[in-house]
């Protein structure tokens, strides 16, 4: 629907004295949504713009960075929606493999049970009643925020459509040898029992031990290090660097393993450093990435001396301990054999830890499902470097290509029951056969499907085409594909948008899914701190949209946007928002009963004042600078330029200039009033995306119209003045200077004082009766003492402050603070002048001191033209 086709009907200026949140925002959603004003129609013939939304997990609720990333996407689809496009914001949930089942898991924990009780089949139930029931409250948290989505196309990471998509990729992954099964060290979490892959471990400094020990026996002892003891029962080698003189000697011999009945080889290797530690690293190739690494150069055994649950396997005294009980125990039985050669506590050093539950990972030999992902991330990496896909802002490419560019083949099988079930069944001789979407199942006895399920992040990377229809050439993906541009944080960079761009590029014969990345930064606390629970400085949003409206968060969280840069934010920011909600309110109710309106043709420039032509002219530049803004995704600049140009423009100038006209009446009255009513519509139009409550409810009052969300979005018409913006600038430096001189005086805003004010030969004489509205300065009348004087943009300012303050009072009190200041300069250039002072100081003391110097004289030269400007005794 375009602009002309909406309902009109005339104009009401009632609104209610205060904007109350509560009461617009719930129903006005709710009747944006039956209107059907964010759906999207794949026939028409409109430009399309899409945005998927990050899928959040369907365990979630709304965060504050959720609310972020919403208010941006929710911003940039409601301006394209209003510029003409058939705008698309994809709505839906992930399944969250593995923070999914733990959540029910813990559930049946209450009755007493596990999912083993219930068996496959009937976990899965569970978990899909428990979805029904429980999951996806963030819906109707994002409704409050004000989520333009189109909820008719809401999509489920699990639901048919797309469990077709992930099975037809496996398999045609599968079919070009793309996907393949082996065994490898993977990370894998002893809670969740399940491997994870590298971007779901989280790196943090651990309080540890470093451990050196002996192996071998007399000429044949080697001393190695280690922080987890108890792998060496798994040692299958002791490596060494091939030029490394010391050991040269053994290389090939075979040592005793302490505490077995074991001997191992010694074996040289390049990746041992010489100059770290002794030089020589114990070997476990099933329990450390490197080691097998080694392993395999050397076609050493792979021994597992722990089970899933990081339990000691190993036959003997250690078998049955748990990973640090054993870790104790061993270094206490080396102590005993006299092998213990250092013993660091605490070692602090980098420990993987399951993103999810916190647990320390565990490295695992396993047979595991892989994406062999070279050819997927070199075409990944293309696509940014020839241009058809932007990175914003461009300085985030960097990052990209370092994890692109070294990306490891993919681990993709996790040991769970909550997920898309690989689609590869094994036959009673050992056959293996990939069954797609459209293929019969193997038949026969003995015949079974892998137990594994998909890694979360397989589905979501198919985000941008499975939820338009894929595999299925359907019209939406037609329309709709590629999306016009994926907004994100720069924290899913690797762990999201990378698969995303190999599965589109992959899936979509060489169409990138996406044109544009435009990456945000995190929400962390007003101090700069990341928020947490554990911090206790983690904020629920509801709280703040239930006390400050929606609006108010939405403009404080956009306001601090700025592409790639972390967002601090705090309660009084979000009040302060808040504030400007009311602002917005309160200066277009006043308009509205003082005869702002947007009925009939905009006057033309030769009726119109200097302030009317000023308004106008600063209009047209703000919509140019918005609509830079917005095509540079630069959602804290826009914020900015609409906050000053309505509440300092609009309403503290504009506004206040024309009240003088709005109370005379008359012909210019209603001039004003029309062009009052253009900037009006125009500025709510210009703050709609990212206000959309406020606005909604002030714009259908002041035009009649249906509705903003299907307004047009305003143009620069290209009227400029160069000539009424100097004029206003000058009365708006008359008007500065005048207030800052009362307040200097100790004068209250309201207090009204005689005044002379000489504006002849100047561009300011038109504006005599607003200067004086707005400073409120009477006439001279009998008796007028000019007792300060005020020369500032060619006019003269005289006040008579004779009657408004006690002068002598004043002149010691401002004496007083100028020797203040005097004493202050006094002692800041003795220390600066001494030589000796300067040499031991440290240079923050120093610039300290000459801030305060600074000061000082800044403060002198303000009292010294206060105390000129009093009235003579």
């Amino acid at each position: 629907m375009t602009e002309n086709t909406q309902h009109q009907s005339a104009p009401t200026t009632e609104l209610p004295t205060q904007y109350a949140p509560a009461d617009v925002e719930g129903p006005l959603y709710e009747r944006w949504v039956e209107r059907g004003y964010f759906e999207a129609d794949a026939a028409s013939d409109k430009p399309p713009f899409t945005v998927v939304i990050p899928p959040p997990n369907v365990t979630g609720s709304l965060h504050l960075g959720h609310a972020f990333e919403h208010t941006l996407i929710d911003a940039l689809t409601r301006r394209k929606r209003m510029q003409g496009h058939e705008t698309l914001w994809q709505p839906g949930m992930d399944h969250a493999g593995i923070a999914t089942q733990n959540v029910v898991e813990r559930e049946l924990a209450k009755e007493g049970k596990s999912r083993q009780d219930l068996g496959r089949e009937a976990f899965v139930e569970r978990v899909w009643k428990w979805k029904g029931e429980s999951g996806g409250q963030i819906s109707g948290q994002m409704r409050r925020l004000g989520d333009g989505v189109a909820w008719s196309r809401e999509r489920f990471t699990m639901d048919e459509g797309l469990s077709r998509a992930v099975q037809t990729i496996f398999k045609r992954l599968y079919d070009d040898e793309l996907i393949y099964r082996a065994e490898r060290i993977i990370n894998w979490c002893p809670r969740c029992l399940t491997a994870i892959s590298d971007i779901e471990v989280e790196y943090q400094d651990d309080d540890g031990e470093l451990v050196s020990m002996t192996y071998g026996e007399g000429e044949e002892t080697i001393v190695v290090a280690t922080t987890r003891a108890e792998t060496m029962l798994g040692d299958t080698a002791v490596a060494v660097h091939p030029d490394d003189e010391r050991y040269r000697h053994l290389v090939g011999r075979e040592i005793r393993l302490p505490l077995t009945d074991r001997s191992i080889p010694v074996v040289a290797d390049t990746h041992v450093d010489p100059e770290f530690g002794t030089g020589a690293v114990k070997v476990t190739p099933a329990h450390d990435p490197n080691d097998f690494e080694i392993g395999r150069r050397h076609g050493l055994p792979s021994l597992t001396v722990m089970d899933e649950r990081a339990v000691i396997t190993a036959p003997g005294p250690f078998q049955g301990l748990d990973r640090l009980e054993a870790r104790s125990a061993i270094v206490a039985a080396l102590r005993a054999e006299g092998r213990i050669v250092a013993e660091k506590r605490p070692y602090v050093h980098s420990v993987g830890h399951c993103s999810r539950c916190k647990t320390t990972i565990e490295p695992r030999l396993s047979l595991q499902w892989w994406v062999k992902v070279g050819p997927l991330a070199k075409a990944a990496g293309d696509a940014v470097r020839d241009g058809r896909v932007a990175i914003h802002p461009q300085e985030m490419e960097k990052r990209y290509f370092d994890w692109v560019d070294n990306l490891h083949d993919w681990c993709i099988s996790r040991q769970l029951w909550w997920g898309h079930r690989i689609p590869v069944w094994y036959g009673p001789d050992g056959e293996v056969v990939c069954v797609g979407p459209d293929e019969e199942l193997p038949s026969g006895e003995g015949w079974h499907q892998e137990t594994d399920v998909l890694d979360t992040w397989f589905s979501s990377g198919l985000w941008p085409f499975s939820t338009l229809g894929w595999p299925e050439r359907t019209e939406s993906l037609a329309k709709f594909y590629p999306n016009s541009v994926l907004v994100t944080g720069y924290d899913i960079l690797f762990f999201w948008v990378a698969r995303m761009m190999m599965f589109g590029l992959y899936a979509m014969d060489g169409t990138p899914p996406f044109r544009t990345i435009a990456l945000h930064g995190m929400v962390r606390d007003q101090l700069g701190k990341k928020m947490s629970k554990s911090f206790g400085n983690a904020v629920n949003p509801l709280d703040w949209m239930d006390t400050y409206g929606s609006d108010a968060l939405r403009f404080t969280l956009a306001r601090g946007a700025n592409p790639g840069v972390d967002v601090p934010i705090g309660e009084d920011w979000v009040q302060g928002s808040r504030n400007f909600a009311n602002k917005i309110w309160n200066a277009t109710r006043f308009a509205l009963m003082n005869g702002a309106t947007v009925e009939g043709e905009l006057p033309p420039a030769e009726q119109l004042s200097a302030a009317d032509r000023w308004i106008l002219s600063r209009l047209n530049k703000t919509v140019a600078e918005v609509d830079a803004h917005y095509e540079d995704f630069q959602f804290a600049k826009l914020s900015e330029a609409l906050f000053h140009f309505a509440w300092d423009e609009v309403f503290d100038w504009y506004v206040e200039l024309s009240k003088t006209t709005f109370f005379a009446g008359g012909e210019q009255a209603r001039v004003s009033g029309r062009v009052l009513g253009e900037v009006l519509d125009v500025m709510l139009r210009l703050l709609h995306p990212v206000v959309p409550f406020v606005t909604e409810t002030l714009w259908t009052t002041l035009t009649g119209r249906e509705s903003l969300v299907i307004a047009e979005w305003p143009a620069d018409s290209g009227f400029r003045d160069e000539d009424a913006e100097r004029e206003i600038a000058l009365v708006q430096q008359v008007v500065t200077e005048v207030r800052r001189f009362r307040s200097d005086q100790g004068l209250q805003p309201g207090q009204k004082v005689p005044a002379r004010i000489a504006l002849d030969g100047t561009a300011l004489a038109p504006h005599e009766a607003a200067i004086r509205q707005l400073l409120r300065l009477q006439p001279e009348g009998e008796g007028f003492q000019a007792t300060a004087s005020l020369p500032v943009a060619g006019a003269t300012v005289a006040l008579d402050l004779s009657g408004t303050i006690d002068v002598e009072a004043e002149r010691k009190r401002l004496t007083k603070d100028l020797g203040a200041a005097e004493k202050e300069v006094a002692q800041a250039n003795a220390k600066l002048g001494n030589e000796a002072f300067l040499a031991k100081a440290p240079d923050q003391v120093v610039e300290k001191i000459r801030t305060r110097l600074a000061k000082a004289e800044a403060e002198i030269a303000r009292i010294t033209g206060q105390l000129a400007n009093l009235p003579k005794a």
